[in-house]
């Protein structure tokens, strides 16, 4: 890793946790709740508070990288060329309007496309996950993928939200995930759920939702990072614009595939 790239995992981290604590501040402290595109679809004031925090720390030291953030008027799609930055401020708002402490800050680097550093920072649960050169760190100890090989003992996730018009995808893939492996959870973000892959705590995720960068990049550069696998539904290497995810511990990775493929 150049220094180049330690400089950007040093401040991927310092931003993280800057947004982090703007997002702290107004947790469960009933903050005014809008709505986007649906319903389901919230945005706070803590959102767009934390990503500029974000921002701000980030021109400190890359007055011209190009950022990609869920918020506001930044770019939505990561460009195949340059240095850039990809910020989702609140990853789990609908936690974090609940009052659930299952959210997070999350910054990555980005270079041509590819991450080289990303940082997932969780003030309420007190947790923070870094990806750098010499893998993952989860409150600075060392973290990996799990070494479960048998699919009868694995917890896997769906995730990425579906759309009302797509519950019976949805309850399509459970089925299948609970029909092939021990058990499943889903909490609510996509980047935390990454982090616990990373981390050992499950041993994959999946969704045929076409995922936002935001929600994704960094969580899954933290799988890769931890010994990991991360593909789309047919199987190939996933990238930033990839249209489904299924990220694993490496074992059973084509298992997870074929639940995912029964669906699509």
């Amino acid at each position: 890793m150049t220094d180049d790239a330690e400089e950007r995992l040093a401040v991927a981290e310092s931003a993280a946790r800057a947004g982090g604590r703007v997002a702290e501040q107004s947790f469960r402290q009933g903050i005014e709740v809008e709505t986007k595109s649906g319903k389901t679809d919230v945005v706070t004031e803590a959102d767009r508070q934390a990503q500029q925090r974000v921002i701000e720390v980030i021109r400190e030291e890359f007055i011209e990288d190009a950022i990609v953030g869920e918020e506001e008027d930044e770019l939505k799609e990561v460009p195949d060329e340059g240095d850039a930055w990809v910020i989702d401020p609140i990853d789990g708002t609908n936690n974090y309007v609940r009052s659930i402490p299952v959210w997070t800050t999350s910054v990555a680097a980005v270079r041509d496309g590819d991450p080289v550093a990303a940082v997932n920072d969780c003030p309420a649960l007190d947790e923070t996950f870094v990806a750098g050169p010499d893998g993952v760190r989860r409150d600075g100890e060392p973290v990996s993928v799990s070494d479960r090989t048998d699919p009868e003992t694995f917890t896997v996730a769906p995730t990425i939200w579906w759309g009302f018009d797509r519950r019976d995808e949805y309850a399509a893939i459970c089925r299948e995930l609970v029909e092939r492996f021990a058990d499943i959870r889903r909490f609510g973000s996509a980047q935390v759920t990454l982090g616990m892959v990373a981390a050992g705590s499950l041993e994959g995720a999946v969704t045929n939702v076409d995922p936002n960068p935001w929600d994704t990049v960094a969580g899954v550069h933290m799988v890769r990072q931890a010994g990991g696998t991360v593909t789309d539904l047919h199987g190939d290497p996933w990238r930033h614009d990839s249209e489904s995810l299924v990220a694993s511990n490496g074992e059973a990775h084509d298992e997870l595939v074929a639940a995912l493929r029964n669906v699509a």
